[in-house]
């Protein structure tokens, strides 16, 4: 029978309830138990895929299509295992689902209320499908006292009587803050914000405290005798180098020990943690560095571009570097030369996007890297501006452009509205919501042997994450290997292109799904891994 626990936040958003989750889920795993992890936010959009990345930062896609918070994408890379559409619900999916039974009458003309009917569709969200598990984390957005979470805040507390008795426990996480006027660590926010999740019936059973330094015992004492919990069970959660780091650090400040008494489970197994001691080191001590050019257009909030902030980490952590990250706004060269920006980086990537705000100036960063042989790694819409690029520059067609920005006479990129995904055909209206009308989810493509792609895949059948509405236009396909540019990687079907790359280049890649969604500290992306290789080799060269 799986147990749960429950991670709260309070005083400030942006703790990093995320990675505690995520890093408790890999010291669990690290005992032997199997685990699942599961995000619950209170705002009312249905997903994510419709927020600005600049507000709410990376979507974060899962193999089944759905798109989910970021906090999904750290789940993944702490524990390996693929998170679905099932780990991931928000009060808008929630409300929408019970609005459609009530049109549909399933209520039988009852009156259709917070309790007990959203904070039982939430239950049944949370108990749904864990049969195989040991142990269940739920992280709830947001911090406690917001009034978007009380439906989730009132279904965790329900859960906790609900459940056999040690079925569940809660874990909140709080900030302290060090006030350097007065030369203390302050406790009283902790105090109120752990009074407020009490007063809603929740106790707290494990406290996770962050601060930028070490906690004085006299003030963990103290948290323990004013917010009712056992001094032991009071957690410093000191801040660190690297996300890698958090769970030896908690580890060694006894969490999962704590979590596992609090169960009452005596004798624990014995954790294994020789892989994060492996990943820490290599991180802490690397033999070189590589310095990567991102150009993008969301570049204020790094958020958003977190798993390929991430992925670019696990490159380096594979080829023994550091990987320094120099973040470049697209529409600086739409006023200024690429050049002094771009001629000192070994590499250069342009990640996904939407809209034409800051186009031009990742065509430009595509063709600095043509024309100066800088490894170039373009991921979906990085890879139709590098398209573009080339058939504007090199196949004669200077009216290249995307549908996306308006109506052309060259559609190298277009709008796809309908495909196959396996034997089913999907479609989607030009004039249709924004949300969830995408290509969504893993698809399979089919490598060219002899690529430089299937090389680096070591495969010619592969299976990638998409996230996008335009495709690249294979009518063009000719023109544009005649140029120089191939095609290495196409849908099974040989409709869409997946891949392009220049043989004669160091390293230039294009690819039309995100491959930094699959990628893990132990298992980095074979792509992040070459690209950072070949970063490393043109860093010797300069």
């Amino acid at each position: 029978m799986a147990r749960y626990i429950f991670i709260t936040g309070g005083v400030v958003s942006s703790l990093g309830k995320g990675i505690a989750s995520a890093a408790l889920g890999a010291l669990l795993q690290a005992r032997g138990y199997r685990v699942r992890l599961r995000k619950l936010d209170p705002y009312l959009n249905v997903d994510p895929g419709t927020m600005s990345p600049t507000q709410h930062g990376e979507v974060f896609v899962t193999d089944d299509g759905a798109e989910t918070d970021l906090d999904l994408g750290h789940y993944e890379r702490f524990t390996g295992r693929p998170a679905n559409k099932m780990d991931n619900i928000t009060t808008g999916r929630i409300y929408k689902d019970i609005i459609a039974r009530e049109r549909r009458g399933d209520y039988l003309g009852a009156t259709v209320q917070v309790i007990p009917h959203v904070t039982d569709a939430i239950k049944d969200f949370v108990l749904d499908g864990n049969e195989e598990f040991d142990f269940v984390l739920c992280e709830i957005g947001g911090t406690v006292g917001d009034i978007e979470a009380m439906p989730f805040m009132e279904a965790i507390r329900q859960l906790g009587n609900d459940l056999p008795r040690n079925g569940a426990i809660y874990i909140h996480l709080t900030l302290m803050p060090y006030i350097a006027t007065a030369g203390e660590l302050k406790t009283k926010p902790t105090q109120h914000s752990v009074k407020e999740l009490r007063s809603i019936g929740i106790q707290p059973d494990i406290l996770l405290v962050r601060a930028d330094r070490p906690i004085p015992v006299e003030e963990r004492r103290k948290m323990s005798l004013f917010c009712n919990v056992r001094e032991t069970a009071v957690i410093q959660a000191l801040d660190v180098a690297t996300i890698y780091d958090v769970p030896i650090a908690y580890h060694h400040e006894g969490l999962d020990t704590e979590v596992l008494a609090a169960f009452g489970i005596d004798p624990a197994p014995k954790p294994k943690l020789e892989r994060w001691k492996h990943i820490s080191l290599g991180i802490h001590n690397p033999e070189g560095e590589v310095t990567i050019a991102i150009v993008g257009k969301y570049t204020g909030l790094k958020d958003a571009y977190k798993s390929l902030t991430e992925a670019l980490q696990h490159g380096g952590i594979a080829n023994k570097v550091r990987v320094k990250l120099d973040w470049i706004s697209s529409e600086v060269f739409e006023a200024e030369d690429p050049a002094p920006y771009l001629e000192r980086v070994n590499g250069i990537l342009v990640p996904g996007g939407f809209g034409e705000r800051g186009a031009e100036g990742k065509i430009l960063a595509a063709k600095f890297a043509r024309e100066h042989d800088v490894p170039y790694f373009g991921i979906c819409f990085g890879m139709q501006m590098a398209v573009i690029e080339a058939a504007r520059s090199l196949a004669g067609i200077t009216d290249a452009d995307s549908t996306e920005f308006g109506p052309t006479a060259e559609p190298l990129v277009g709008l796809m509205t309908e495909w196959m995904r396996g034997n089913e055909l999907e479609q989607r209206a030009r004039e249709g919501d924004l949300g969830g009308t995408m290509r969504l989810g893993s698809y399979h493509a089919d490598l060219a042997a002899g690529s430089r792609i299937a090389e680096i895949y070591g495969a010619t059948d592969i299976t990638e994450r998409h996230r996008h509405r335009y495709e690249v236009n294979r009518a063009y396909r000719e023109r544009l290997e005649a140029a120089g540019m191939i095609f290495a990687g196409m849908s099974p079907d040989g409709l869409l292109p997946e891949t392009v790359e220049f043989p004669n280049h160091p390293w230039f890649i294009g690819v039309q799904y995100h491959p930094e969604l699959k990628s893990r500290p132990f298992e980095p992306h074979p792509l992040f891994r070459s690209f950072i290789a070949a970063a490393l080799e043109q860093s010797r060269l300069v």
